[in-house]
């Protein structure tokens, strides 16, 4: 399957997966592009072992690991307006706060988890993806994804129950500080 095909089929899965992975929105269009332009260099996709979604995945997967490890040296600004467009079918000021609390939750929640194992989470519980499909596709054995996605429901539960209570989950990664020093 082509490239040009393969986009005109997935370009949306990949936008959302790589908005899940925590790509700020205004960057999104430029890592899917990347993504699929990584796929026209490789020839675009074969049948074989992984499904379309989950071998454009693990590229995606790789793509926003380089562009995580770049954005690490610039500082980056959260799009708050991102959350109030999520929000805009509340019908109250107080509902309005309420969703966005929430959706801040559980995106800090998410930011907290590492990037393999936030992969497997938001390939499974948000994308619908199986284990198997998310093995083949990030050519990792199939129980090393039902490990890390144990790991990750267990981590993202610690930290969006530690949000609820009002702690301090992510402030690490807002501060740019960790337990042992600077990360």
């Amino acid at each position: 399957m082509r490239a040009d095909v393969l986009f005109r089929a997935h370009a949306g899965f990949v936008a959302a997966f790589v908005a899940r992975l925590g790509v700020p929105q205004g960057e999104v269009d430029d890592v899917v592009q990347e993504v699929f332009l990584t796929v026209h260099r490789r020839g675009g996709f074969e049948e074989g072992g992984a499904k379309p979604t989950t071998w454009l995945a693990e590229i995606a997967l790789r793509v926003v690991s380089t562009h995580k490890r770049t954005e690490r040296r610039r500082r980056v600004v959260p799009d708050e307006a991102a959350l109030d467009r999520a929000i805009e079918t509340a019908s109250s000021p107080q509902e309005m706060a309420e969703h966005r609390d929430a959706l801040a939750r559980v995106q800090r929640a998410l930011d907290d988890l590492d990037v393999d194992r936030r992969a497997v989470f938001v390939l499974y519980e948000m994308m619908g993806e199986s284990c198997e499909d998310i093995a083949r596709g990030l050519g990792i054995p199939v129980g090393t994804v039902h490990s890390r996605l144990f790991a990750a429901r267990r981590a993202f539960q610690k930290a969006h129950e530690r949000l609820e209570r009002g702690g301090p989950v992510a402030a690490r990664r807002i501060t740019g500080q960790a337990a042992g020093g600077e990360l």
